[in-house]
């Protein structure tokens, strides 16, 4: 059993991934799919909708909201744009050479 003492944090494993270059690559790589699972589930648990009334609301299967909470796979600029028209929430997508940050507009 491992002892409850040694075991890292959910940050202090983030900071040993992030050290490895393909760890740090694929983190790269889904930076703005993370960032869109994370903003729609806060969205439909702060509206206390499940991911069939989620799914309604944008016009999509429930499977589709699931991927997209999943965090897997890239969302199209259409799929941002789809989410912001009927949510009615702004979203803002920095790039640069460093990074591609998602966030809600404030």
């Amino acid at each position: 059993m491992t002892d409850p003492a040694r075991s890292k944090t959910g940050d202090q494993l983030a900071v040993d991934d992030a050290g490895d270059q393909e760890v740090a690559a694929e983190l790269n790589r889904t930076a703005v799919a993370n960032q869109l699972a994370i903003l729609v589930i806060q969205y439909r648990v702060a509206h206390g909708l499940t991911q069939t009334a989620l799914a309604r609301k944008l016009g999509v299967s429930q499977p589709a909201v699931a991927r997209l909470e999943a965090g897997d796979h890239e969302p199209t600029v259409a799929t941002l744009a789809r989410l912001a028209q009927k949510l009615r929430i702004s979203l803002r997508l920095d790039v640069s050479p460093e990074s591609v940050v998602l966030s809600p507009a404030s």
